[in-house]
């Protein structure tokens, strides 16, 4: 039996200021709901549109955030230090990290986590003006892999900056950077390294900028293609990382 106290509160958490104030968050979708029960989270309550202890259609229509209801959702608890004032206890003394710099599409986020899933990357660091990783169509959009990428707001510059000091290189998509296809690119092998991704209309911040140490272009096909301005956040992350993970198969 769905009470009117759990409709009002799972609705609520479409928004990110009831997520934080409740500390919940939604998944829908048996894989997902699946995928949730497999990690770490903690989930609060299952439910189930059919069968035996199901609340049938209209009532999952009812706490659905999806334009077609699925069979399972849940209600999963937030894992504690999303938010960290640490940055260098992010970075292990080696691997390949993503930064996030203001990206604020909620379809490009949870695509990106989904990329840096499939290339193993250890970890996403993003600042804290980038889309809540707990909004609904972040996490559909991940197909799962929200529970297995760890994920962490902090400060970008201060995170590039511990990198370097630990021997890392900072590497950033520019119109003017090198072409990556030509570039020596270390991939986290012996210290953490870092690639940013920038805002979907202004790229990389002046302020994140001056931490690049390594700065990277990717080039059209012909080099004298006049057409798009730029790719795609998530488009960059995939092309980017994926360019990465082949050099590192050659060593």
């Amino acid at each position: 039996m769905l009470s009117s106290g759990e409709i009002k509160l799972i609705r609520s958490l479409k928004e990110k200021k009831f997520r934080d104030a409740e500390g919940l968050f939604v998944v829908e979708g048996e894989k997902m709901v699946a995928e949730a029960g497999k990690s770490g989270f903690k989930i609060e309550k299952i439910f189930f549109r059919d069968g035996e202890d199901g609340i049938g259609e209209a009532a999952m229509a009812k706490i659905s955030m999806l334009s077609s209801p699925s069979p399972a959702l849940a209600v999963v608890r937030k894992p504690e230090g999303l938010i960290s004032d640490k940055p260098a206890e992010l970075l292990s003394d080696k691997g390949l990290y993503l930064a996030l710099d203001s990206i604020r599409d909620p379809g490009n986020l949870g695509t990106i986590i989904r990329i840096c899933d499939w290339f193993g990357i250890e970890g996403i660091i993003a600042s804290q003006d980038t889309v809540d990783v707990f909004n609904p169509k972040v996490v559909q959009s991940t197909m799962g892999a929200v529970f297995r990428v760890p994920f962490h707001y902090a400060s970008v510059p201060e995170l590039c900056m511990e990198a370097v000091k630990a021997g890392g290189k900072v590497y950033g998509t520019f119109l003017d950077g090198e072409d990556i296809y030509g570039k020596e690119l270390s991939a986290g092998t012996s210290a953490p390294d870092v690639v940013i991704i920038g805002n979907e209309s202004d790229g990389i911040s002046q302020q994140t900028a001056a931490f690049v140490t390594e700065r990277l272009f990717i080039p059209p096909y012909p080099s004298d293609r006049k057409g798009s301005e730029s790719l795609n956040a998530a488009v960059a992350s995939a092309v980017t990382l994926a360019e990465f993970r082949r050099r590192g198969r050659r060593r």
